[in-house]
């Protein structure tokens, strides 16, 4: 760190030191060592003086205590005591303004451009002066373009795009430019920026920096009459506690505490964090001791401020120290979830029953409704349960308490079934809820429906509408349309009867359908679909348009679909020209494809979608030339190519020696789900060209601290090479000696067993006996005994059917009845006789 910023640091902490040792008394030495390490005057260097400023900063422990003395009062607790907002000295602005400074220097550092965010924070105006500013500032507000709420998001990408192309410090200074125009969004915006720059980096006074640029940021929101609430400062002071900076947390909390003194409570939450971060046992017990032998009168809700940090943090020793004299009807509603989600995590049902009883005790205060959301809070949390328990523990808990579950927390209880995937449990909550007189709203069925599509349960579609219709739902057209999506049988009927629901039928169900066809590449079953919408006077919408031109055999097709599109008026979207691409792609006529690119209707900000449409459809239809040639131009525009385009290439492009270039597209893909798919079909490349070993090595490397993401690559590997038709089982043998060998990497037993079905695929009764020895030095179960498997075989349940159809095709696959043995020793005898 250079020596004018450290002397600077070292007098900004000088000043701040006299105040924040008022509200934080117990870690007055601590500063005074950080602040005199800053001091240039010393003869440590600056390397030592950059080292003091680490971001893993341990406090010591503070003195052991004997039990008989009485607990020392939280930093934050002293606070409310000792220091009064009115009175309290303020910091002096001038030498932070010098040390954290956001200006923009030409190399001439006499003249530096004056920034507009360099305002005092702690001004010398008085109270009355800030009032009067804050109004004026408010009512020139008003005069200004103020950013709506819907307009956050947008606001928030447009800070990291700038970011992405001008860098953190120029984002800052150009939209700190906009700050007496901006509010409280878009400060938290920018600050957000900061931490987030701060996280990433591994140069520490990088990261002091950005520490130093929220700061500036505070300043000028208290300049402009901006109160500093929690989601202002709450992220900010969270980095400090991620990073287990005291110091800087001891010190900004003062501050924020100066400008907002109702922020206590809230402090004496991040404080309980810091210590807990820290692991400094001896601070949380005392901030515990004061609650349990002091009453807070008229001070903060330090109760509620410590219950919180200790859910956040399953402290199951000092929780359990709180929640014997917590008053649960004390607590705020809002932060009740949490704590009884906590209590799941570390399965306290006992603290759940008595709070449920206090809360019932207060009748209209808390309501049912709400007692029975913290039931399912409770219930969902508890750690290792499937998800028929969860229901169980959910059911016996509200009958135990005698409490009537509601509907909300029963359809978030069949949306926790839809995220497992558990769908028929989710219908049998449904007909539960029925039974009990509870409505539910027709959202819930469409995350039933969209579970039954995740879960390929299409069969159940027909039960859903059936309750729909038995109990007198109202559906709507989104409901109809995944019904059509998941199930063809019946979707026509599904329609006729949307005129007894006072529904009409839209294009959108139609498109359902005629997807469904297309899919199942029942081009004839997709065109009857049109015509039943001509007859129900339905007009085709773009999406109907998509589908029938991107499934047409024909140019002439594409041609006709295309003119009807255009003379029925509706809009042409971006997908009716990747339709066009596909098409004609489909079709052979390349040319034309690559002409649908510079068609002058395509929507600019589409185009590079479209592009990459271009470079799949080539590469699909055997133009890998063609299409890395595109690609390239994408690329040398500066321009991102769509994952999927790059998934393509990667898949057809399978000739040898091309190793170096798929793992030059592989590094293109930045989403890692992409990323997996990409990489298991590169693997695919280094199996059926043998070259598999350097690659694995690089994976590993990449996914040195993720054993799982090892393994299931190796797995991959494994498994393409049992896929292979004929199975290479040489390679794979070698495959398996190189792993061993030069990645020093076990394999698993999914690998292995991939192999042992290798070895059968080639009937290798040798290389099986290489693989079982395998299974025995990982010590994996594997036991050839024909008498034990018969043993085992014994012990399986057999009152699954699925289990019984398993075992019967492995019966009739690898072993022959007596009979037919007996019948061929029979027959050959026969021959032998017919002979002789």
């Amino acid at each position: 760190m250079p020596a004018s910023k450290a002397k600077n640091l070292s007098s900004l902490f000088r000043s701040a030191i006299k105040t924040a040792s008022k509200i934080f008394p117990s870690l007055d030495a601590p500063l005074k060592h950080f602040v005199s390490s800053l001091d240039t005057s010393s003869s440590s260097s600056s390397s030592s003086t950059t080292s003091n400023l680490k971001r893993s900063i341990k406090f010591p422990k503070s003195p052991s205590r004997s039990k008989n003395s009485p607990p020392s009062k939280s930093a934050t607790l002293l606070a409310v005591e000792s220091l009064k907002f009115d009175s309290a000295p303020h910091l002096d602005g001038s030498s932070l303004d010098t040390a954290i400074s956001l200006d923009s220097r030409d190399g001439n550092d006499d003249k530096p451009e004056k920034s507009l965010l360099e305002i005092p924070w702690f001004s010398s105006m008085s109270h009355n002066n800030i009032s009067l500013r804050r109004k004026e500032v408010s009512r020139d507000r008003k005069q200004k373009w103020i950013f709506k709420s819907g307009q956050t998001h947008r606001f928030d990408r447009l800070v990291r795009m700038c970011a992405q192309k001008l860098g953190a410090d120029a984002t800052i200074k150009v939209f700190g430019r906009l700050g007496r125009e901006t509010g409280v969004k878009e400060y938290n915006a920018l600050i957000g920026l900061c931490i987030e720059e701060a996280r990433k980096t591994e140069d520490e006074e990088v990261s002091l920096q950005q520490i130093s640029k929220a700061y500036k940021l505070f300043k000028s929101m208290k300049q402009l009459g901006f109160q500093l609430e929690d989601e202002t400062y709450g992220p900010f002071l969270m980095f400090l506690i991620d990073m287990e900076m005291v110091q800087e947390f001891v010190y900004f909390c003062e501050a924020i505490y100066q400008e907002n003194p109702n922020s206590l409570s809230r402090l004496a939450y991040y404080e309980m964090m810091l210590w807990i971060r820290v692991n400094n046992e001896d601070k949380i017990t005392e901030l515990c001791d004061y609650i349990l032998t002091n009453d807070d009168g008229d001070k903060p809700n330090f109760k509620e401020s410590y219950l919180l940090a200790l859910c956040e943090s399953d402290r199951k020793k000092e929780l359990l120290l709180l929640l014997q004299i917590i008053d649960i009807t004390e607590i705020s509603l809002g932060h009740l979830p949490n704590i009884f989600r906590s209590l799941g995590r570390l399965l306290l049902e006992s603290f759940v029953k008595k709070f449920i009883l206090e809360l019932k005790s207060c009748g209209a205060d808390i309501g049912a409704e709400n007692t029975s959301n913290f039931i399912y809070n409770y219930a969902i949390s508890m750690p290792n349960l499937a998800v028929e328990d969860v229901f169980l523990n959910f059911k016996n808990l509200h009958r135990e308490l005698e409490v009537t579950p509601s509907s909300a927390s029963y359809e978030k209880l069949i949306r926790h079934c839809c995220d497992s995937l558990k769908v028929h449990m989710a219908l049998d909550i449904v007909d539960q809820m029925f039974e009990a007189g509870l409505t539910l709203s027709i959202e819930t069925f469409h995350s039933i429906l969209h579970a039954c599509e995740e879960s390929c349960d299409y069969n159940l579609v027909h039960r859903i509408y059936s309750v729909i219709r038995h109990n007198n739902l109202k559906a709507n057209n989104e409901t109809f349309r995944s019904m059509i999506n998941l199930s063809f049988e019946g979707a026509y009927s599904m329609i006729k009867d949307l005129e007894k629901m006072n529904l009409m039928p839209t294009a959108s169900m139609y498109n359902a359908l005629m997807a469904g066809y297309f899919r199942e590449k029942n081009i004839r079953g997709g065109l009857m679909v049109l015509k039943h919408m001509e007859h129900a006077d339905v007009k085709p919408d773009t999406q109907t348009f998509s589908y029938l031109i991107g499934n047409s055999d024909c140019e002439e097709d594409i041609v006709k679909y295309y003119e009807e599109l255009k003379h029925s008026g509706v809009q042409i979207t971006k997908h009716i020209f990747m339709a066009l691409i596909n098409a004609y792609a489909a079709c052979g006529q390349f040319e034309k494809a690559k002409q649908i690119v510079l068609d002058k209707g395509v929507p600019i900000k589409s185009l590079n979608e479209i592009r990459s449409v271009l470079v799949s459809a080539l590469a699909s239809h055997g133009q890998i030339s063609d299409a890395l040639n595109i690609y390239e131009e994408i690329k040398y525009a500066e321009c991102n190519v769509e994952p999927k385009a790059i998934i393509s290439l990667i898949e057809y492009l399978q000739s040898e020696g091309e190793l170096s270039r798929l793992l030059q597209l592989l590094e293109e893909l930045n989403d890692q789900n992409y990323w997996v798919d990409g990489c298991c079909r590169v693997i695919s490349y280094c199996v059926k060209h043998n070259s598999a070993v350097d690659l694995l090595k690089q994976l590993r490397d990449k996914f040195s601290d993720d054993e799982v993401a090892v393994e299931g690559l190796f797995d991959e590997v494994f498994s393409k090479i049992a896929e292979m038709e004929p199975a290479d089982l040489q390679f794979g043998l070698d495959m398996l000696q190189a792993i061993k060998e030069e990645i020093d990497v076990r394999p698993s037993r999914k690998s292995l067993d991939f192999l042992l079905s290798a070895c059968v695929s080639a009937k290798d009764a040798a290389s099986s006996l290489l693989i079982y020895k395998e299974y025995q030095t990982a010590g994996l179960p594997y036991n050839r005994n024909r008498q034990s498997a018969r043993k085992m075989l014994n012990n399986i349940p057999k009152d699954d059917p699925h289990i019984r159809i398993v075992i019967k095709a492995c019966q009739e696959t690898y072993r022959k009845p007596a009979s037919s043995k007996g019948k061929r020793k029979k027959k050959k005898k026969e021959n032998s006789e017919e002979m002789e």
